[in-house]
């Protein structure tokens, strides 16, 4: 239990502060943390107490003049509005705070809202993927203000290419490829819905990149034993992230599908695990013996027994909570760090479980079904690292012919 002393706590917060301490201890909150927490929090009231302000009038406005006066008076921590969180979270729920002033919001979000809603509702996209989509839209909308109005009717493709071209150099092939993308779906959305009045998906620019150009880019079996070696399982933390590249780099799991596993999404009798990847479809798949064992080690041993919620993977460090699909990507950037392989993203784990089981002589359709391609497409540029097929259509060198005859 965090040490309150009443004595420093004597104004408005003070009938708030011993439950608070005891939420910051339930987080998981070190207890040097939580005291520090506290500290900060009897500074806030002593200077509530002096400025005659009240939890009813603690709005936005005054905790930014408190923090003003603070770093006037030379305090180097707890400079910033994200220091009241902790606080913040606890006494929402409690109905103490001031409630917040409802922002207008303009026909640009208004109809990015009723995009959305279409994305998730009836297009099934994950809630990450549609917020992909209208950030990648939010631009091109906002070209059509005028004032305090769409201008949605007076589209013209020359309005699309004209965005396209504006938008795209200098961005990546992939980047490129997504703002067109969802260009697209938006033009087909306003058009079914009557907002336009003819369909322009056809005046989206193509992006000029195939499919097929690149080679996937995998470890090699040696460097994968060095990434999973870096993770010191001795510490929780370790445990964690261990169990977490298995998960990538012997399913080919996406960062975004390891994130949202959860507890009840394993069956342990069967040896199963359901995944649900993109557009919510939920898949099963066999569970290997060593990805089994590294996630019930990491279960027993390192998940914090206070985490709520039924996320497998959690934060180590305080608040917990679920971890995020950047969390996942993080994971396999720091152990790619430690392992001397450079910069490292986690979709390459994905990349490495297909070229494994290609080498360990399961077919294209095969590696597909794990990936869960929805198309053949998909898995089609697997086929360029599949050694063994390539090398029967390898042609012998001329030399090493005539040298071998000779």
């Amino acid at each position: 239990m965090v040490k309150v002393l009443r004595s420093i706590v004597r104004g408005p917060l003070e009938p708030h502060v011993a439950g608070f301490a005891v939420e910051l201890e339930r987080q998981g909150y070190a207890r040097s943390s939580a005291e520090q927490q506290v500290c900060f929090i009897a500074h806030l009231d002593r200077w509530m107490l002096s400025e005659g302000v009240g939890l009813d009038g603690l709005s936005k406005s005054v905790l930014r003049r408190y923090l003003a006066e603070r770093r006037a008076d030379g305090y180097r921590q707890y400079l910033s509005m994200r220091a009241f969180a902790p606080l913040v979270d606890y006494l929402v729920p409690l109905g103490v705070l001031p409630g917040e002033e409802p922002v207008a919001r303009g026909p640009v979000e208004e109809l990015l809202d009723r995009y959305r809603c279409y994305l998730l509702v009836e297009r099934g996209l994950t809630e990450g993927t549609a917020r992909g989509y209208v950030d990648n839209v939010r631009p091109f909308v906002a070209t059509r203000l005028s004032g305090k109005v769409l201008d949605l009717a007076g589209i013209v493709a020359g309005d699309v290419t004209g965005y396209v071209r504006s938008a795209c150099p200098g961005r990546a092939c992939g980047t490129a490829k997504l703002i067109v993308c969802a260009l697209r779906s938006l033009l087909r959305w306003l058009y079914l819905t009557g907002q336009l009045p003819v369909s322009l998906t056809e005046a989206v620019p193509s992006v000029a990149g195939w499919r097929l150009s690149g080679l996937p880019k995998g470890l090699e079996p040696g460097q994968l034993q060095r990434l999973l070696a870096s993770c010191d399982r001795r510490m929780p933390t370790g445990l964690r992230d261990y169990a977490v590249m298995l998960l990538l780099s012997r399913l080919g799991l996406r960062a975004g599908e390891v994130a949202r596993l959860r507890l009840d999404d394993i069956n342990w009798r069967r040896g199963e695990v359901t995944i649900i990847g993109k557009s919510n479809r939920g898949e099963r798949l066999p569970l290997p013996a060593d990805v089994g064992e590294a996630i019930a080690a990491y279960l027993q041993r390192a998940r914090p027994a206070c985490a709520e919620g039924r996320s497998v993977f959690v934060r180590v460090h305080a608040p917990l909570g679920a971890l995020t699909t950047g969390g996942v990507t993080m994971i396999v950037f720091d152990a790619a760090q430690r392992a001397g392989l450079g910069n490292l993203h986690a979709h390459c784990l994905r990349h490495t479980a297909a070229t494994a089981m290609l080498r360990a002589g399961s077919s294209l359709p095969e590696v597909g079904q794990v990936l869960r391609h929805r198309s053949a497409l998909s898995t089609a540029i697997y086929a360029k690292v599949d050694r063994e097929a390539l090398s029967v259509l390898a042609r012998p060198w001329p030399g090493v012919i005539a040298e071998a005859r000779s």
